[in-house]
């Protein structure tokens, strides 16, 4: 004797097209950065995270490609060595500071897959590429801000 299913008939499966909810970096990075060069001097890019409330950004070269990522740790080498030799903060650039290997993520990819790459790297910020070119930035906060969206719209 076969197995009778008292479950009813199933509903219907959502395919991804149908799922209109915004869940790539593209959806919540921040696409309008400040932006620094290797030979602006540390003193300035310390002055513009105060001006602009930010901890860090990327480092373009003059035709515009992402070369390092500055961060105001990276000033603190600079604050450190200062006090040390008991010299004011002198106007060394940021390419001597910089973090030249950077990592990056792919404007594509959803918040999730984002989630777990800010998990696996100590890192409070990535910039966004698409063709090898900088489009933006997206920080934890803006992952977390995401996944609050998320859970108060199609979460259930």
């Amino acid at each position: 004797m076969g197995i009778k299913s008292f479950m009813g008939p199933r509903a219907k499966t959502v395919s991804k097209k149908e799922y209109d909810a915004p869940i790539l970096v593209s959806d919540y990075m921040t696409q309008n950065l400040v932006t620094f060069t290797t030979d602006q001097s540390i003193l300035e890019v310390m002055e513009q995270f105060t001006k602009h409330n930010i901890s860090g950004g990327p480092v373009l070269d003059d035709n515009g490609f992402l070369v390092g990522i500055i961060s105001e740790a990276d000033c603190m080498k600079q604050i450190s060595e200062s006090r040390y030799f008991n010299q004011p903060i002198l106007d060394k650039s940021v390419e001597k500071f910089m973090t030249k290997e950077v990592e990056t993520i792919p404007h594509d990819i959803s918040i999730f897959d984002a989630a777990g790459i800010f998990d696996r790297h100590n890192r409070r910020r990535l910039p966004v590429m698409r063709d090898g070119l900088l489009v933006g930035q997206i920080s934890r906060k803006d992952i977390v801000v995401a996944a609050l969206k998320l859970n108060g719209q199609n979460w259930k």
